[in-house]
C-alpha cells in the first residue's frame, strides 16, 4: 500500500500547488471566469447542439489578455513587519507591514498577501491524516485541513509615491499552535478587467509563536492543601502565608543569608536559619497525557488547550504549578510567583508533541517521583483505560487529591465508569471535543 500512498501524496502536492497558484493569481471574478472556461471547454466538442465554442473562444482570449497585461507590472518594494511575538489559536492577529515603493513612479491599486513557509506537510504527516480520515476520526472543524497553519486575508495597499513607505494593516488567523514561519510578502496588482493578478515577491522572513487555545475557568477549589517546601521562601517569593517565624533549622545550601540566626550559630558552632511559615504553600502538578497514536487528533489539541487554561489560572490561584509531561524525554516545568511566568509555560505547551511511542509508565514514574512536594494533581488524560486508572489509584493511595479530566473525540462520551474516582464525582470530568468549554465551566 505504501507505493500507492506515495503516488497519491505526489498528486496531492501537485494539485495543492495548482490550487495555491490559482488563488494567488486569480481574483474571485477570475476564478469564476476560469470555471466558466473549463465548463465551456467540456461542451465544445458538441458543436451541433450548442454554441459553447463561442463562449469558450471569448473567455479564452479574455483570460489571455488579462495574463498578458500582468507583464507590465514592474514594481520593486521592500517590506518590514511590525509583528507581535505571540499569537493564539483561533484569535485573529492584527499587525502592520511597512511597505516601501522603490520605483520612480506612483504605485496604486495594489494588494498585499502574506507568504507562509511551504505549508504542505511531509509524507509522514500527510499519511497520518489520511489514516485518521479512513478510520473516521477526522473531526473538529469538519472538512478543514488539520495541517493548515493559518488563514490569510489579502489587504489593500494605500497609494505609494516614489520612495514612499506606507503602512498596511494585516490580519491573520492562526489555526495550529507552534512556530508560524512567514517567508515574505507578495505585492499583487489586478489587470483592468479584475481577473488576473501580476505579483512581485518581497523576501521578509520572520516567525512568531502561536500559543494554544485557552478556555475561561470558573473559580475552582483545586485539590490539596499547603505543604512544606524546602527553600520555600526563596522559591516562592510571597506565595503562601505571611513571613512569620516558627522555628530554627540547619542551614541548607541556597538559603538566604538574611535568614541566618547569628546568635544560635555562635552558640552551637554551625549555621542555623530561621524557618518561616510561608514555606508552606499550595503547589499543584499539572499532568498532561501525551500518549496517543494520532498526533494531529482533535482530542490531543484540546488536551493541550485544557492544560494551557490551567497554566494561565495560576496568576489568580495563588499557588505554584508544575507542568509534567513526556515528549522526546520527561519534562517538569514550574511556574508561579518568583519563578517562570504563565507566558513561558504557554510557550512550552505550544511546542508539546506526542510522546513518540514511549509507554505510559514513563509519565507515571515522572509524576510519582515528584509527588512528595505537591499538594494535589490535575490530570488531563486522553483515555480512561486500566493504565490511567491504576495511576490514579496510586495517587489516591499516597493521599494526593486528584482532579481528573478525560478528553475524548466527539461521539466518544459514552457512560464512562469513573472507577477509582467514583467516591469523588466532582473530581472527575469527561470533556468531549466541541464541548470542552462547557465542561470546564461546570467545574467546581
Amino acid at each position: 500500500m505504501r507505493p500507492v500512498f506515495i503516488i497519491l501524496f505526489r498528486l496531492y502536492r501537485l494539485f495543492s500547488w495548482f490550487r495555491y497558484f490559482g488563488q494567488r493569481r486569480f481574483t474571485g471574478a477570475g476564478l469564476v471566469v476560469l470555471g466558466s472556461l473549463a465548463l465551456a471547454g467540456i461542451m465544445v466538442p458538441d458543436t451541433d447542439n450548442n454554441l459553447a465554442y463561442q463562449g469558450f473562444t471569448l473567455l479564452f482570449f479574455v483570460v489571455l489578455l488579462a495574463v498578458a497585461f500582468g507583464g507590465f507590472f514592474k514594481g520593486r518594494f521592500s517590506a518590514e513587519r511590525v509583528l507581535p511575538r505571540f499569537g493564539t489559536v483561533g484569535a485573529e492577529l492584527r499587525y502592520s507591514v511597512l511597505l516601501k515603493n522603490l520605483t520612480g513612479r506612483t504605485q496604486s491599486g495594489l494588494a498585499l498577501l502574506e507568504d507562509l513557509a511551504d505549508p504542505r506537510p511531509s509524507f509522514e504527516e500527510w499519511l497520518a491524516v489520511q489514516r485518521r480520515i479512513r478510520s473516521f476520526r477526522f473531526t473538529g472543524a469538519r472538512g478543514s485541513n488539520p495541517l493548515k497553519r493559518a488563514a490569510l486575508k489579502d489587504r489593500p495597499v494605500p497609494t505609494a509615491a516614489p520612495g514612499q513607505e506606507v503602512e498596511v494593516a494585516m490580519q491573520l488567523l492562526p489555526l495550529r499552535r507552534g512556530v508560524l514561519r512567514l517567508s515574505g510578502v507578495t505585492v499583487a496588482r489586478a489587470d483592468p478587467l479584475g481577473i488576473y493578478r501580476a505579483v512581485r515577491k518581497v523576501p521578509a522572513p520572520q516567525s512568531l509563536i502561536v500559543l494554544p487555545k485557552r478556555y475561561p475557568l470558573p473559580p475552582i477549589a483545586l485539590p490539596g492543601t499547603m505543604k512544606y517546601q524546602q527553600g520555600g521562601v526563596a522559591l516562592a517569593a510571597n506565595v503562601g502565608r505571611s513571613e512569620e517565624f516558627v522555628a530554627l533549622r540547619d542551614y541548607h545550601q541556597g538559603d538566604p543569608l538574611r535568614h541566618i540566626h547569628w546568635r544560635t550559630w555562635a552558640k552551637i558552632g554551625k549555621p542555623v536559619v530561621k524557618e518561616f511559615e510561608d514555606e508552606f504553600f499550595v503547589r499543584h502538578a499539572l499532568v498532561l497525557d501525551t500518549f496517543t497514536a494520532q498526533p494531529h487528533s482533535e482530542a490531543f489539541e484540546e488536551a493541550v488547550a485544557v492544560a494551557a487554561s490551567f497554566a494561565c489560572s495560576i496568576q489568580t490561584q495563588e499557588s505554584l504549578l508544575d507542568l509534567l509531561f513526556v515528549g522526546s524525554e520527561s519534562y517538569c516545568f514550574t511556574a508561579g510567583r518568583g519563578l517562570a511566568q504563565a507566558d513561558q509555560m504557554l510557550e512550552i505547551l505550544a511546542a508539546v508533541q506526542p510522546s513518540g511511542g514511549k509507554p505510559f509508565a514513563t509519565l507515571e514514574h515522572l509524576v510519582l517521583s515528584h509527588v512528595s512536594v505537591v499538594s494535589g494533581c490535575i490530570c488531563v488524560f486522553l483515555a480512561w483505560d486500566k493504565d490511567r486508572r491504576r495511576f490514579t489509584e496510586e495517587l489516591q493511595a499516597l493521599g494526593v487529591p486528584v482532579l481528573v479530566l478525560v478528553v475524548v473525540e466527539p461521539g466518544d462520551k459514552k457512560q464512562i465508569d469513573p472507577g477509582p474516582m467514583h467516591a469523588d464525582p466532582d473530581g472527575f470530568r469527561v470533556l468531549e471535543c466541541g464541548q470542552v468549554e462547557a465542561g470546564l465551566a461546570a467545574l467546581k
